[in-house]
């Protein structure tokens, strides 16, 4: 088979399922595979132990497509530049491990604007002792999936709640040698998009940018299961926030607080922001799939 460079004519949006444009989570895996660019994932966070600050960087790029045009296959990676000041000793500052996973759609029902994925996850070791503990890599798996609420009835009152989208996921990511830590963690997002509501259900008048905006709920738990400690508590925290979702970026804004007595040695005070860009929508050329390169 001849290998041919093909350049695609079309864009895809970001997180479309169906009539649903689902949101870039803060902290949740993202369940839709897609073309983008996390050019900065910043957090700001007032714990017990002190003040950190971590700048977060990662891509993901779509590599394989359905007979109906709709995004399967996708690959990424990224890692984060940590700054510790503890309020005693001093201060620690380096990059994190890289962390690259592969994602697959296996059942996208767009009348139904749902999709369910599931994702190939490690974390290699190339991060600084100062800032990460485990100096061995990690590989494990996620199950992740999404649902908007679009194909409630239309009807007084029950239609406002059709802007509701939900995504959720589960990931277990075990260490491969050293002190073998095994990390388990889920979260969910409740998202509420204006833009559906105002294109889709009832036009109230919003103009851009408010027509734009997500308002939105992250819930996440994270807990070591065993490791050289044993195991730890759960850790539950809640992130709050706002996103504006266009054509070619989202920018989003939200805060954090513990929901469990374990979270809150970790979160007295948390920032956190995101600017996500789409990049197939600067660049048709970065659309390219491998059913492109062998047609």
């Amino acid at each position: 088979m001849m290998l041919m460079c093909a350049v695609p004519t079309s864009v895809w949006a970001h997180g479309v399922v169906g009539d649903y444009v689902f949101l870039e989570p803060l902290i949740a895996e993202d369940p839709t595979p897609a073309n983008e660019l996390d050019i900065a994932e910043p957090s700001w966070t007032r714990s017990a132990d002190g003040r950190a600050f971590e700048m977060g960087t990662s891509i993901e790029k779509v590599i394989g497509m359905d007979s109906n045009n709709l995004p399967r296959f996708s690959i990424g990676g990224g890692t984060d530049w940590d700054y510790f000041s503890p309020k005693q000793g001093r201060n620690q500052v380096g990059w994190d491990d890289l962390e690259v996973f592969g994602k697959y759609a296996f059942l996208i029902v767009p009348e139904h604007e749902f999709l369910m994925a599931i994702a190939l996850d490690a974390a290699l070791p190339t991060g600084s002792p100062r800032v990460e503990e485990q100096q061995h890599a990690s590989l494990g798996s996620s199950l992740l999936w999404e649902k908007a609420l679009g194909d409630l009835p239309n009807l007084p009152m029950l239609k406002y709640l059709r802007p509701f989208g939900f995504q959720s996921y589960v990931s277990y990511l075990p260490a491969l040698g050293g002190q073998v830590e095994h990390q388990l963690s889920a979260g969910t997002v409740v998202e509420y998009s204006l833009s559906y509501l105002s294109n889709n259900v009832e036009d109230i008048g919003l103009k851009p940018p408010f027509r734009n905006l997500f308002l939105y709920t992250e819930i996440n738990y994270s807990e070591l299961i065993r490791g050289p400690a044993g195991e730890t508590f759960p850790n539950i925290v809640a992130t709050p926030g706002i996103a504006y979702v266009g054509y070619r970026f989202e920018l989003s804004l939200g805060t954090q607080f513990a929901l469990n007595n374990a979270a809150v040695a970790g979160t007295h005070a948390a920032v956190i922001g995101l600017l996500d860009i789409f990049y197939d929508s600067f660049i048709p050329q970065g659309n390219w799939t491998l059913n492109d390169l062998w047609r």
